[in-house]
Protein backbone atom coordinates (compact mmCIF):
# COMPACT_ATOMS: atom_id res chain seq x y z
CA UNK A 1 0.00 0.00 0.00
CA UNK A 2 1.47 3.45 -1.18
CA UNK A 3 0.33 6.61 0.85
CA UNK A 4 -1.96 7.37 -2.47
CA UNK A 5 -4.15 4.31 -2.18
CA UNK A 6 -7.61 5.40 -0.54
CA UNK A 7 -8.14 4.08 2.65
CA UNK A 8 -11.36 4.13 3.70
CA UNK A 9 -12.03 6.24 6.71
CA UNK A 10 -15.15 4.71 8.56
CA UNK A 11 -15.65 7.75 10.53
CA UNK A 12 -16.24 9.44 7.32
CA UNK A 13 -18.49 6.63 5.83
CA UNK A 14 -20.30 6.93 9.09
CA UNK A 15 -20.55 10.57 8.84
CA UNK A 16 -22.44 10.29 5.57
CA UNK A 17 -24.29 7.69 6.26
CA UNK A 18 -25.85 10.06 9.70
CA UNK A 19 -26.02 13.11 7.25
CA UNK A 20 -28.25 10.70 5.31
CA UNK A 21 -30.27 9.96 7.89
CA UNK A 22 -30.60 13.50 8.86
CA UNK A 23 -31.62 14.84 5.68
CA UNK A 24 -34.07 12.26 4.25
CA UNK A 25 -37.04 11.33 4.92
CA UNK A 26 -37.90 7.35 6.10
CA UNK A 27 -40.10 7.17 3.33
CA UNK A 28 -37.12 7.80 1.19
CA UNK A 29 -34.00 6.21 2.68
CA UNK A 30 -36.36 2.96 2.27
CA UNK A 31 -36.99 3.73 -1.37
CA UNK A 32 -32.70 4.54 -1.93
CA UNK A 33 -32.34 1.50 -0.11
CA UNK A 34 -34.73 -1.14 -1.82
CA UNK A 35 -33.34 0.13 -5.25
CA UNK A 36 -29.68 -1.65 -4.13
CA UNK A 37 -31.59 -4.69 -3.65
CA UNK A 38 -31.19 -6.58 -6.61
CA UNK A 39 -32.02 -10.56 -4.94
CA UNK A 40 -34.90 -10.94 -2.41
CA UNK A 41 -33.90 -9.74 0.87
CA UNK A 42 -35.85 -9.84 4.21
CA UNK A 43 -37.35 -6.26 5.08
CA UNK A 44 -35.73 -6.53 8.39
CA UNK A 45 -32.56 -6.23 6.41
CA UNK A 46 -33.34 -3.53 4.17
CA UNK A 47 -34.58 -1.24 7.83
CA UNK A 48 -30.86 -1.57 8.76
CA UNK A 49 -29.48 0.03 5.47
CA UNK A 50 -32.25 2.63 5.53
CA UNK A 51 -32.20 3.42 9.26
CA UNK A 52 -35.35 2.50 10.58
CA UNK A 53 -37.46 0.30 12.28
CA UNK A 54 -38.75 -3.03 10.65
CA UNK A 55 -43.07 -1.95 11.01
CA UNK A 56 -41.74 1.33 8.70
CA UNK A 57 -39.38 -0.28 6.45
CA UNK A 58 -42.11 -3.14 5.50
CA UNK A 59 -45.33 -0.78 5.57
CA UNK A 60 -43.15 1.73 2.73
CA UNK A 61 -42.02 -1.30 0.82
CA UNK A 62 -45.36 -2.43 0.71
CA UNK A 63 -46.31 0.49 -0.44
CA UNK A 64 -43.50 0.29 -3.10
CA UNK A 65 -44.48 -2.61 -4.18
CA UNK A 66 -47.82 -1.60 -4.67
CA UNK A 67 -46.49 1.36 -6.78
CA UNK A 68 -44.58 -1.73 -8.40
CA UNK A 69 -40.93 0.00 -7.97
CA UNK A 70 -40.26 -3.02 -5.88
CA UNK A 71 -41.09 -7.14 -5.48
CA UNK A 72 -42.48 -8.56 -2.61
CA UNK A 73 -42.21 -12.66 -1.55
CA UNK A 74 -45.19 -11.67 0.96
CA UNK A 75 -45.33 -15.71 1.89
CA UNK A 76 -41.74 -15.93 3.23
CA UNK A 77 -41.48 -15.43 6.37
CA UNK A 78 -40.24 -12.40 7.09
CA UNK A 79 -41.08 -10.98 4.13
CA UNK A 80 -39.00 -10.17 1.51
CA UNK A 81 -38.09 -7.77 -1.16
CA UNK A 82 -35.93 -6.59 -4.26
CA UNK A 83 -36.05 -4.10 -6.85
CA UNK A 84 -38.18 -4.54 -9.91
CA UNK A 85 -35.49 -4.21 -12.50
CA UNK A 86 -38.59 -4.09 -15.14
CA UNK A 87 -39.88 -0.47 -13.23
CA UNK A 88 -36.39 1.02 -13.95
CA UNK A 89 -36.46 0.11 -17.30
CA UNK A 90 -39.91 1.80 -17.73
CA UNK A 91 -38.70 4.95 -16.38
CA UNK A 92 -35.63 4.87 -18.53
CA UNK A 93 -37.37 4.19 -21.71
CA UNK A 94 -39.64 7.11 -20.35
CA UNK A 95 -37.02 9.31 -20.12
CA UNK A 96 -35.83 8.29 -23.30
CA UNK A 97 -39.19 9.08 -25.15
CA UNK A 98 -39.29 12.44 -23.69
CA UNK A 99 -35.83 13.61 -24.84
CA UNK A 100 -35.73 12.05 -28.69
CA UNK A 101 -37.81 12.29 -31.33
CA UNK A 102 -39.68 9.24 -33.09
CA UNK A 103 -37.13 9.51 -35.96
CA UNK A 104 -33.71 10.21 -33.39
CA UNK A 105 -35.32 6.87 -31.80
CA UNK A 106 -35.89 4.38 -35.13
CA UNK A 107 -32.45 5.73 -35.91
CA UNK A 108 -30.68 5.25 -32.84
CA UNK A 109 -32.06 1.35 -33.08
CA UNK A 110 -30.82 1.01 -36.53
CA UNK A 111 -27.32 2.08 -35.36
CA UNK A 112 -27.60 -0.91 -32.36
CA UNK A 113 -28.83 -2.99 -34.36
CA UNK A 114 -26.51 -2.85 -37.04
CA UNK A 115 -23.60 -2.80 -33.72
CA UNK A 116 -25.92 -6.26 -32.82
CA UNK A 117 -25.32 -8.10 -36.06
CA UNK A 118 -21.47 -7.64 -35.35
CA UNK A 119 -21.34 -9.39 -32.42
CA UNK A 120 -23.81 -12.18 -34.21
CA UNK A 121 -21.27 -12.61 -37.20
CA UNK A 122 -18.51 -12.70 -34.96
CA UNK A 123 -19.60 -15.44 -31.99
CA UNK A 124 -22.11 -16.93 -34.63
CA UNK A 125 -25.22 -17.58 -32.61
CA UNK A 126 -27.92 -14.80 -31.55
CA UNK A 127 -28.20 -14.98 -28.41
CA UNK A 128 -24.90 -14.04 -26.23
CA UNK A 129 -26.15 -16.00 -23.19
CA UNK A 130 -25.69 -19.64 -25.12
CA UNK A 131 -21.49 -18.44 -24.99
CA UNK A 132 -19.31 -19.09 -22.47
CA UNK A 133 -16.11 -17.19 -21.91
CA UNK A 134 -14.25 -20.24 -19.81
CA UNK A 135 -13.89 -22.38 -23.25
CA UNK A 136 -10.91 -20.59 -23.55
CA UNK A 137 -7.49 -21.81 -22.08
CA UNK A 138 -5.64 -17.94 -22.18
CA UNK A 139 -6.85 -15.77 -19.33
CA UNK A 140 -6.54 -12.96 -21.62
CA UNK A 141 -8.69 -13.87 -24.18
CA UNK A 142 -11.44 -15.02 -21.28
CA UNK A 143 -10.85 -11.45 -20.44
CA UNK A 144 -11.79 -10.19 -23.68
CA UNK A 145 -14.42 -12.52 -24.41
CA UNK A 146 -16.18 -11.89 -21.19
CA UNK A 147 -15.64 -7.89 -22.14
CA UNK A 148 -17.50 -8.39 -25.45
CA UNK A 149 -20.33 -10.63 -23.75
CA UNK A 150 -20.91 -7.38 -21.44
CA UNK A 151 -21.12 -5.16 -23.73
CA UNK A 152 -23.23 -7.35 -26.04
CA UNK A 153 -25.72 -7.72 -23.14
CA UNK A 154 -25.65 -3.85 -22.46
CA UNK A 155 -26.18 -3.50 -26.31
CA UNK A 156 -29.38 -5.60 -25.79
CA UNK A 157 -30.10 -3.75 -22.90
CA UNK A 158 -29.96 -0.53 -24.91
CA UNK A 159 -32.48 -1.70 -28.42
CA UNK A 160 -34.85 -3.11 -25.76
CA UNK A 161 -35.10 0.45 -23.86
CA UNK A 162 -34.96 2.37 -26.99
CA UNK A 163 -37.62 0.40 -28.93
CA UNK A 164 -39.69 0.66 -25.70
CA UNK A 165 -39.12 4.69 -25.77
CA UNK A 166 -40.29 4.28 -29.98
CA UNK A 167 -43.76 2.54 -28.76
CA UNK A 168 -43.80 5.69 -26.05
CA UNK A 169 -43.54 8.36 -28.48
CA UNK A 170 -45.30 6.45 -31.26
CA UNK A 171 -48.38 5.91 -28.26
CA UNK A 172 -48.60 9.24 -26.92
CA UNK A 173 -47.07 7.72 -24.05
CA UNK A 174 -48.64 4.66 -23.86
CA UNK A 175 -47.17 0.90 -25.10
CA UNK A 176 -50.22 0.20 -27.07
CA UNK A 177 -52.38 2.63 -29.31
CA UNK A 178 -55.26 3.92 -27.40
CA UNK A 179 -58.71 3.60 -29.21
CA UNK A 180 -59.89 6.87 -30.74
Amino acid sequence: MTEFDPVPDQEAVDDVRQRWRETSDTFDRVYDSALGVTELTPYTEIASVAGCSPNAAKKHLDRLAEMGIVRADQDAQPARYERNDGYLEWQEASRLAEEHTVEEIIDRVATLEDRREAYVDEFETTDPSSISAFDHNDHDDIHTVMVRLSDWHALERDIRLYELARQIVQNDGHLVPTSP
